[in-house]
């Protein structure tokens, strides 16, 4: 049984320096689920250690599937035959990436049983967007207890219509499209930076995508891939959001590096018309070649409360997983900001936990909360909410917080961000780990 693992924060101080963001989270667990698609050998470069993906290695690795580490350089071999029965379920139950399983194996598998999904705790998390796009492939899911029974008889390329925008469930049927024979058509996909990620990774295998970048796909999809491909993921908006939002809330200037702006620029914008003031310094190609970064510098800025609200959408809208971040920057902006959280039952509800570090959150309804600012914030003693994003805004309003927080069992912002402690200790912050 691992260790619990909290946070100590002395707050109130500047940060300074410059950080470099880390690489994609959703992309690494996305790929991974699709390695599964590949017969031959798979290396991912640039991938983050982080806890998140140590539970998709660990189902891996008990269905058979050879991983390697050579420090942030994955290499993975599959088996000759996947063993499905020997699937470490307790590393399964803990994630719902594991979903994105059905989309590779059904092409190795006439039938399985996938746990059903954990991960953060986010209301009613639908699987049915999953299974109304497989079943256009000629896939059956079926709720068996504890775990989803998958099975078919035959495939069939597919003209689909997603009956939601998801990321999973988009890079599910992606997936299935992928290892069929023919020529597929996904429609209302989701066209977010993990999604982007699986098609390039998929085009290395062979596959013909047309449309990666927006909501309509075309698959040309190859029966049996076997190919020995190395691929390298793109960096993280949410990451580069996280430091973002604490040079804002401790205004401080600090450099942040390779920021993937095509998913980053409305925030940036609203960020701007709520008064945050920073330079491009630079712009480039990430090291995959399709990626845009730019570095930036921030500034201290007097921010205002934003007159229209902010809510997040599918890409290009605001990117879901960055709006709670808008909820702590909200607290150091003069007026009231409404966070609209259409997407997830009670995630709003979290925000309200900033109220113990001294923000005014009102919550309206299980999707909406005014925050009042500016409020200055003050030290407490909390324990990290069970979903990733609002649990990281408490780090940040601790850094800007006079005086010494705790914030306890850390392990849903170790799903996603990988050594932050010591990421922030490299721009002047106080924080410490310890167990307990």
């Amino acid at each position: 049984m691992q260790p619990t693992l909290n946070f100590r924060v002395k707050g109130g101080r500047k940060l300074t320096g410059e950080i470099t963001v880390n690489s994609s989270k959703n992309g690494a667990v996305g790929l991974l689920c699709a390695s599964l698609l590949n017969r031959g050998t798979t290396v991912l470069k640039n991938m983050p250690r982080i806890e998140e993906v140590h539970r998709i290695i660990e189902v891996l690795r008990s269905i058979g599937v050879e991983a390697t580490w050579n420090d942030h350089t994955l290499t993975l071999v599959p088996p000759k035959t996947f063993s499905m029965q020997k699937m470490d379920i307790e590393a399964a139950e803990k994630t719902r990436s594991i979903l994105m399983f059905v989309g590779s194996l059904i092409h190795s598998l006439p039938s399985m049983r996938i746990p059903q999904a954990g991960g953060c705790k986010l209301g009613s998390r639908t699987v049915r967007p999953h299974k109304y796009a497989l079943k256009q492939f000629g896939v059956v899911i079926a709720s068996g207890g504890d775990a989803w029974k998958v099975s078919h008889t035959k495939l069939h390329a597919a003209d689909i219509l997603m009956y939601e925008s998801g990321d999973t469930a988009t890079i599910n049927a992606i997936l299935a499209a992928a290892g069929i024979a023919g020529q597929s058509t996904i429609k209302y996909a989701s066209a977010n930076y993990q999604v982007q990620d699986v098609c390039q990774y998929l085009v290395s295998l062979g596959v013909k995508i047309d449309g990666i970048g927006t909501t309509t796909l075309t698959i040309r999809g190859k029966a049996g891939i076997k190919k020995n491909v190395s691929f390298e993921l793109s960096e993280d908006p949410t990451d580069a959001m996280f430091f973002l939002a604490a040079a804002i809330v401790t205004r401080s200037s600090i450099v942040i590096k390779r920021i993937p702006i095509d998913f980053l620029e409305l925030e940036l914008y609203k960020l701007e018309l709520m008064g945050f003031t920073y330079d491009v310094l630079r712009k480039y190609k990430g090291r995959n070649g399709y990626v845009n970064l730019v570095d930036i510098r921030t500034h201290a800025s007097s921010l205002v409360g934003s007159p229209e609200k902010i809510y997040g959408r599918p890409y290009p809208g605001l990117n879901i997983d960055n709006l709670p971040f808008f909820a702590v920057i909200a607290t150091q902006a003069k007026g009231t900001t409404l966070i609209h959280d259409w997407a997830y039952e009670g995630r709003a509800l979290y925000f309200t936990e900033m109220n113990k570090l001294g923000a005014k959150a009102m919550l309206a309804d299980p999707h909406r909360v005014f925050v009042e600012g500016k409020t200055p914030l003050k030290a407490a003693d909390l324990t990290c909410p069970p979903a990733l994003r609002p649990a990281a805004i408490l780090l940040i309003a601790m850094l800007a917080a006079k005086g010494i927080s705790t914030l306890r069992n850390i392990y849903s912002i170790n799903r996603g961000y990988e050594g932050l402690a010591e990421k922030l200790q490299s721009l002047g912050a106080s924080v410490e780990v310890f167990e307990g």
